[in-house]
């Protein structure tokens, strides 16, 4: 991740946004001592976390995936088609 201090963010604001929407990697702003720094994303990266974060927090829809996921892993998925309502 990279870290711009507050003045140089400043100064490259529409480059530095450009790189986070094509590079998919936050920009850390530090705006300096003894205050709190700031995550620069992406508003697609955001909702991406934002999904992630609702799917893990029940448990059982967690070890669901992860039992999915393992079974991808090892070759012992199957294909379906869709059903179409």
């Amino acid at each position: 991740m990279r870290t711009l201090n507050y003045s140089t963010f400043r100064s490259t604001l529409a480059a530095s946004m450009d790189k986070v929407i094509n590079d998919h990697k936050p920009i850390i702003v530090t705006r300096g001592a003894d205050k709190e720094a700031v995550i620069v994303m992406s508003f697609e990266d955001f909702k991406s976390y934002e999904e992630t974060s609702y799917l893990m927090s029940s448990m059982n829809n967690f070890n669901r995936l992860n039992a999915s996921i393992e079974e991808i892993e090892k070759g012992i998925s199957s294909k379906h088609e869709l059903i179409e309502e």
